[in-house]
């Protein structure tokens, strides 16, 4: 890998990272519905350019009722479910638990497309679901954690791996912008009744806009530009090795901004869950076979 790919990539961890540090800053003041409308909208309107101008509206158009399916899945459904596990759970606790999507993705693609799963697979999901089983033990900590907003968050992510094997199977030959805007058009408008109906009477002041905005535009938007240009570069395998970046920077965003401080079993928990991914999704054996080469 270039260097200038692996400074992409290091960027693109730390735009989705900050991601967590920002719907936990802004959503007590816009509301679970509120702050992904105006999350997938944004996104929407500065991905839909994006399409136009690389020729990608006519797959846009042409799968649209199985974009508003990947819409509701991937996009409404567990930005909804991570908002609300922010109202609750530290940035830095979230990013870890999203960290999980992979895990999910191996099962669900086991019952769903028959792909094998393996004993490696099989120990890599166990030690990551005791990762979260130790995180959620955690209740003497300053930031207690509930077992609600634990399982939302993994409600999330499961979301994601039933969203990644739809694609795969129903959708592997749509362009990647035309399914990145479609999924936030169909998501911003499957919540705009909810999020008109729960909108905050308060309107929140001029920084958490701002915060709302980075994290549509710059969170969303233009990290779904970047991680496909780097699939375009290096490929889906090296491409996605950013989930193990992601977790690592949200730790950090969270304890440079907001303060926090990982507790003992978030910090086993998380270990537990990274080390479960990475042997789920292969990468501990790739990286074996490299060095032996």
């Amino acid at each position: 890998m270039k260097t200038s790919h692996l400074i992409e990539l290091l960027v693109l961890g730390a735009i989705w990272g900050a991601s967590f540090m920002l719907m936990k800053s802004t959503v007590s003041s816009f509301g679970v519905f509120a702050l992904v409308e105006v999350r997938a909208a944004l996104a929407a309107l500065f991905l839909l350019p994006v399409v136009y101008f690389t020729r990608q509206w006519a797959d846009l158009s042409r799968n649209w009722l199985k974009l508003l399916f990947v819409g509701a899945i991937n996009t409404a459904i567990p930005f909804c479910l991570f908002s609300y596990s922010s109202l609750h759970l530290d940035a830095g606790l979230t990013a870890i638990l999203n960290a999980t999507a992979p895990m999910f993705g191996a099962v669900i693609a086991y019952f769903y497309l028959q792909d094998r799963i393996g004993v490696h697979g099989v120990i890599g999901t166990f030690l990551g679901f005791l990762g979260v089983v130790v995180i959620s033990q955690d209740t003497h900590s300053a930031s207690a954690v509930t077992l609600l907003p634990v399982l939302t968050a993994l409600g999330a992510t499961c979301c994601y791996g039933i969203a990644a094997c739809f694609m795969k199977k129903h959708l592997s030959g749509v362009k990647p912008f035309a399914i990145a805007a479609g999924s936030q058009v169909f998501a911003a408008l499957l919540l705009f009744p909810f999020a008109l109906y729960t909108w905050p009477e308060v309107n929140p002041d001029a920084g958490t806009w701002g915060a709302a905005l980075v994290l549509a535009v710059v969170c969303t938007g233009v990290a779904y530009i970047m991680y496909f240009d780097l699939i375009a570069k290096i490929g889906a395998s090296q491409a996605m090795t950013v989930g193990y970046l992601v977790p690592m920077f949200g730790i950090l965003w969270g304890m440079v901004v907001l303060g926090e401080v990982l507790s003992t079993y978030a910090m086993i928990g998380g270990s537990l869950i990274i080390l479960g991914v990475m042997i789920t999704t292969g990468i501990l054996k790739r990286l074996r076979i490299k060095k032996s080469v």
